[in-house]
């Protein structure tokens, strides 16, 4: 009676279901409907189902139904060779769902599907979005923006008695000025500002809230002298010469009062320095340093017995003062460096950077929150390598030719890099932090940690843009919305053809404003800044006033052409190419048939579903007219040729009889009659109900 039982579930199902027989495998068959390939191996009953088949989610519409109420199970698969294809089966069947992606669907000739896989990755996409820009902004304080500001306003912009700043020093002169007056009085505050104690000791509170850290450092390098050639006819009166700055001419003999690291030259290697990039050449980490007191009186007795005894010379090429303070209200380092170069044309060129920094990650409950967003992070991360590798498997090198793969690669190794750097600079900062803080009259190096989080930084801001960048990946299934695309793919190489001719006349015109104003205007004093400030002419923000001082001939004559060329023709050469572009792609996609939008996904499914359900109920409204047809007892081939000839298999309804015929004898007498009428009863109500709240759903 089980095997008879679900064959006639079979049968049955397949003459019911056929409406969603495109779906492919899990999807609805109904041989009396359509010209259907043979029913699932496992079938189902659809006629007195009493579960509800309306779900919220879209997807749930084209799952099979659970077992029924006259659902017996299957029959065993006979070897394990059947079953280990279905694991197999099953296991291929999550991970395509798991990471279904539109390249590892087949759906070029379905849209529906399309549209719904795009959805699906847009969904998950977007928590991945909002994860990321949690991340992000969980690591940045617009405090920041303020300890920078107090900073630079105490120690760039403060005059000294004679008006000199950090910004207007000149000179070596005016160096020792800003070292000796507001350096000093900006590095050392131990009193308040009626000159009460702070009662911190010899430890210094900048603006009362800024601990600074050990001690500050000044670090300059040297060139060597006669490390250029005098032209012969100076050389009777020119007896010292001293190059441009040159990692190889740096000057590494001791001189002065050769007793100290301030006499001394030192490795980069020796003091832990790094490079740096100035405005006028990349200087490297060594040189003769000299570590300041914890007081302003002993670093002032510093400063004078250094400028008593020359320690800047014509040799001289870059100062550095370095120091790093740390506010525990908002719990961040500030790393701030000072430099002072001096040109081989003599003079001096000031430039400062100021880092402010969170070094210490984890302290608040925000903290811990972020730290969560961080390993959602990893697994959204892991996510998506197994997914690009999915899709990888399928299309082998044509992946590659989407722009939209190669960018989600770029966001995936971005993010794996961000990770290991995270990890590393974590462990980095365990391990310094606590060794420099426990040496509080040693200058604490916190430039290598504070340089790396800044990149860390940057690379997330980087990857973030990216990151937003790719929603036009998933939301391009929409005519509207692939306009841009469209129309920059098109015009592609136009654009191309046309920078060719732009970026000819636009170098020649830098060119011509390098050599006519470099000697004068510093906008044109390099080729590289020749090349920003005719960009920026280009948006209205030019000094002809410079130039013309400068030529008063050729400096007119530059403007009113470049201007001219590269404003009114070229550039607007370039927007034509575009406009015309966009124009016709706007057209042809006005005269294609609209694509498949969200609300016919919601009208398709509404119907599949409406029915599904009014399939069911008039299935058990006919059981119900067998019932009513008979008087008494009903025998089993009474109730059989009536339902037959309403179109009901034959071994479906007799699983349905049996299941009510208690004693087996083929006859419903009137107790079993009346608990099968109830229950047809209550899954009627059922489906009524089912049917209403589908229309309401829909409804909103």
């Amino acid at each position: 009676m089980k095997c008879l039982n679900n064959r006639a579930e079979s049968h049955l199902t397949g003459q019911v279901e056929c409406e969603l027989d495109n779906m492919g495998k899990g999807g609805w068959v109904n041989h009396g409907y359509c010209g259907s390939p043979p029913p699932l191996p496992r079938p189902v009953n659809t006629i007195y189902n009493p579960q509800p088949l309306y779900q919220s989610s879209m997807d749930s519409m084209y799952k099979v139904d659970p077992p029924g109420l006259f659902h017996h199970p299957p029959e065993e698969p006979s070897s394990t060779g059947q079953s280990l294809v279905k694991k197999q089966r099953g296991c291929c069947a999550f991970i395509k769902g798991l990471w279904g992606t539109t390249l590892t669907e087949n759906t070029v000739n379905n849209k529906e599907l399309y549209v719904k896989t795009t959805l699906r990755e847009l969904f998950i996409y977007l928590v991945f979005l909002v994860d990321i820009c949690l991340l992000t902004y969980g690591m940045t304080n617009s405090s920041a923006y303020y300890y920078t500001n107090a900073m630079t306003n105490l120690f760039v912009n403060t005059p000294s008695d004679n008006g000199v700043n950090f910004g207007s020093i000149g000179s070596m002169a005016d160096f020792w000025t800003f070292a000796q007056g507001p350096l000093l009085s900006g590095l050392y505050w131990t009193k308040w500002y009626n000159n009460q104690s702070l009662d911190h000791g010899d430890q210094s509170y900048i603006y009362y809230e800024n601990m600074l850290l050990g001690v500050p450092r000044m670090r300059q390098i040297k060139i060597k002298n006669n490390s250029c050639k005098v032209p012969k006819d100076f050389q009777e009166e020119i007896m010292e010469c001293y190059a441009v700055y040159n990692e190889k001419k740096e000057d590494d003999l001791s001189f002065g009062l050769i007793n100290g690291t301030a006499w001394t030259y030192h490795t980069e290697k020796e003091i832990k320095g790094s490079s740096y990039w100035g405005l006028i050449a990349t200087y490297s980490g060594a040189g003769y340093y000299q570590d300041l007191g914890r007081t302003n009186d002993e670093s002032a007795k510093i400063l004078t017995e250094l400028q008593d005894n020359l320690w800047l010379d014509r040799g001289t090429r870059v100062v550095f003062i370095d120091f790093s303070t740390y506010n525990a209200n908002i719990n961040m380092f500030c790393v701030i460096s000072l430099v002072v170069e001096f040109p081989a044309t003599g003079g001096a060129i000031s430039s400062y950077q100021i880092r402010t920094v969170k070094l210490i990650r984890y302290v608040t409950s925000w903290d811990y929150f972020v730290l969560g967003c961080e390993m959602v992070f990893c697994l959204f991360i892991i996510y998506y390598i197994v997914e690009e590798i999915l899709e990888l498997q399928i299309h082998k090198f044509s992946y590659f030719n989407s722009i939209w793969n190669i960018l989600d690669i770029v966001v995936i190794l971005l993010a794996v890099v961000a990770i290991v750097f995270n990890v590393f600079r974590t462990v980095k900062v365990d391990n310094l932090l606590g060794k420099l803080l426990e040496q509080p009259n040693m200058y604490p190096d916190f430039e290598f940690l504070a340089f790396w989080q800044t990149q860390f930084n940057n690379m997330n801001a980087v990857n973030l843009f990216f990151a937003w960048i790719k929603i036009f990946k998933y939301i391009s299934f929409n005519k509207t919305m692939s306009q841009l695309s469209s129309t920059l793919g098109r015009c592609a190489k136009d654009i191309l053809g046309f920078a060719i001719m732009f970026f000819i006349v636009f170098f020649a015109y830098a060119q011509l404003g390098y050599l006519l104003f470099g000697t004068e205007v510093q906008s044109f004093s390099t080729f590289v800044k020749c090349i920003f400030t005719q960009f920026r002419i280009i948006l209205g923000d030019f000094d002809f006033d410079a130039i013309d001082n400068a030529n008063r001939v050729l400096g007119p004559i530059y403007f009113v052409t470049y201007v001219f060329f590269v404003f009114f023709v070229l550039l607007n050469m370039f927007l034509a190419i575009i406009n015309d572009t966009y124009s016709e792609v706007k057209e042809e996609l006005s005269s294609q048939q609209d694509d498949l939008h969200i609300t016919d996904i919601i009208k398709q499914s509404y119907m599949k579903t409406f029915m599904k359900l009014k399939l069911k109920k008039e299935k058990i409204s006919d059981v119900q007219k067998a019932l009513r047809s008979g008087s008494g007892e009903i025998e089993f081939k009474d109730f059989r040729e009536t339902l037959k000839e309403m179109g009901h298999a034959d071994h479906e309804i007799t699983a349905a009889f049996s299941r009510f015929d208690r004693d087996g004898n083929q006859i419903l007498d009137e107790e079993e009659q009346e608990k099968m009428k109830m229950e047809l009863e209550q899954k009627r109500d059922a489906l009524n109900a089912e049917i209403n709240n589908l229309g309401i759903n829909y409804g909103k």
